[in-house]
């Protein structure tokens, strides 16, 4: 019987390789998510703000909607939806069969509830800028574009970066929903080995460690943006 480090060290009779692999597919399923949330987020934020009642409304039933569902279910609906939708239009179509992998929607599931909330945070921060710094750079002869680049969206980053890491982190403990799809993720990976040994509180252990770890991590990357932002306002 292999020892506890034996277990979870590398090789043939440790789960160190199958692990490790597991946190290269969180971190990577986490940050192709991000890129994606933020974008939505923010044009979801500008919806909001839009003179057309429809977009107005449309960004609203989408938040709503996705900041009220659990993101199991959501994962649920994509996952399942998803093969059933693609399984109609290959039949349709007479084109091969496609499956839904299960990073894929993981990466949309978790992106349409990323981009729900920080939307509200984007929307939070517009309007912390005072409308007449808008009035000011127009009266100036700066078209739209560029008063959202150079006067808007620096300070726009400033504000909303304290919501967006909280989301940052609730993304990261959310990969961990994707692995009862199927994806070998952290989670995944240590529950195998978990009923293979037959040691749960080893690979769970390991498991919130590598959680704590990335947390960790993350919280000295969004501090040293912090800084840079500051450094570049004060240059400013």
């Amino acid at each position: 019987m292999p020892t506890d480090w034996a277990m979870i060290g590398f090789g043939p009779e440790g789960w160190g390789d199958d692990i490790f692999a597991g946190v290269l597919v969180t971190v990577s399923l986490a940050l192709a998510t991000l890129p994606i949330g933020l974008a939505a987020g923010f044009l979801l934020a500008l919806g909001k703000q839009s003179t057309d009642k429809g977009l107005r409304l449309s960004s609203d039933i989408y938040t709503t909607i996705f900041r009220g569902l659990p993101e199991l279910l959501t994962l649920f609906l994509v996952y399942f939806g998803g093969q059933s939708a693609l399984n109609a239009l290959t039949g349709a179509t007479g084109l091969p069969e496609l499956t839904v992998s299960s990073f894929i929607a993981g990466m949309i599931a978790l992106g349409l509830v990323f981009s729900a909330f920080a939307s509200e945070v984007f929307l939070s921060a517009f309007r912390a800028i005072p409308q007449g710094q808008t009035e000011g750079a127009m009266a100036l002869g700066l078209s739209r574009w560029r008063i959202m680049l150079l006067v808007i969206l620096p300070q726009l980053i400033k504000i909303a970066l304290p919501g967006l890491a909280n989301l940052w982190m609730n993304l990261l403990k959310d990969t961990a929903l994707v692995s009862v799809v199927g994806l070998a993720d952290t989670m995944r990976q240590a529950g195998i080995a978990a009923r293979v040994t037959r040691e749960p509180f080893v690979f769970f252990g390991i498991a919130c460690a590598i959680f704590l770890a990335l947390t960790m991590l993350s919280s000295t990357v969004i501090r040293r943006i912090d800084l840079w932002t500051k450094r570049s306002g004060a240059a400013r």
